[in-house]
C-alpha cells in the first residue's frame, strides 16, 4: 500500500510514469525502507496504464461488493418511572461508557505507512 501511495503521489505532482527509483525515493524521504520485490511487481503491473481509468474501473467493481448492512439502531432506553430521580446517575453511567469507547480507539497500534 505505501508503494502505491507514493506511486500516486508522483502521479498527481506530474510524474506519469514514475519508475521504482522514484518510488524508493519518496519513500526513503519520509524514512520507509522500500521492499524491491513488491515494487517492481506495483511498477510492472502500472506500466503503460492511464491511472484515472484504474480508478473508475476499480470504483465500479468496489461498488458492487456488498458491505454489510445498515441494520437496525439500537433500542431506546425506556423511561424513567415517575419523579424521574435516577435519570441524571443513568445519563452519567452511559457518559462514562462512551468517553472509555473512545479511549480505546486512541492508538490502534499501526501508522500510515506501516
Amino acid at each position: 500500500m505505501k508503494h502505491l501511495a507514493a506511486y500516486l503521489l508522483l502521479s498527481l505532482g506530474g510524474n506519469t510514469s514514475p519508475s521504482a527509483k522514484d518510488v524508493k525515493t519518496v519513500l526513503e524521504s519520509v524514512g520507509i525502507e522500500a521492499d524491491d520485490e513488491r515494487l517492481n511487481v506495483l511498477i510492472s503491473e502500472l506500466k503503460g496504464k492511464d491511472l484515472q481509468t484504474l480508478i473508475s474501473e476499480g470504483s465500479s467493481k468496489l461498488a458492487s461488493v456488498p458491505s454489510g448492512g445498515g441494520g437496525g439502531g439500537g433500542g431506546g432506553a425506556a423511561a424513567p418511572a415517575a419523579g424521574g430521580a435516577d435519570a441524571p446517575a443513568a445519563a452519567k453511567e452511559e457518559e462514562k461508557k462512551e468517553e472509555a469507547k473512545e479511549e480505546s480507539d486512541e492508538d490502534m497500534g499501526f501508522g500510515l505507512f506501516d
